[in-house]
């Protein structure tokens, strides 16, 4: 099983989970969150004083879904949500050990 995080900017999350929906991901969690990589930010001017915002909102999403699913996924992502501009997003993968669902005591793939 992997994790996949993926972030990404506020807008253009309905195309996200148009993507997760059509590879099969059972589910997904979404944070707000602010920050910067290559971007940096940006600057701009206020009532004739410059200032510097250099955290900027972003949407971090998470699945957990089987190595399969993940790739497909990922091959979506990249495919459909590359603009070639600074800010499209990252993705990260991480193994996932395993899989608990507390109501019924299922672990692993059946668990999702």
């Amino acid at each position: 099983m992997k994790k996949i995080e993926i972030i990404i900017k506020p807008e253009r999350l309905e195309e996200l989970k148009v993507i997760l929906e059509e590879c099969g991901a059972t589910g997904l969690m979404l944070s707000n969150i602010m920050g910067f990589g290559n971007q940096k930010g940006f600057t701009a001017q206020y009532r004739g004083t410059k200032y510097t915002v250099n955290l900027l909102p972003k949407v971090k999403i998470q699945t957990v879904t089987t190595e399969e699913v993940a790739e497909k996924i990922i091959d979506l992502v990249c495919k459909r949500m590359s603009t070639g501009d600074a800010g499209d997003g990252k993705i990260f993968l991480i193994d996932v050990a395993d899989a608990i669902r507390i109501r019924t005591g299922e672990r692993g793939e059946s668990a999702l």
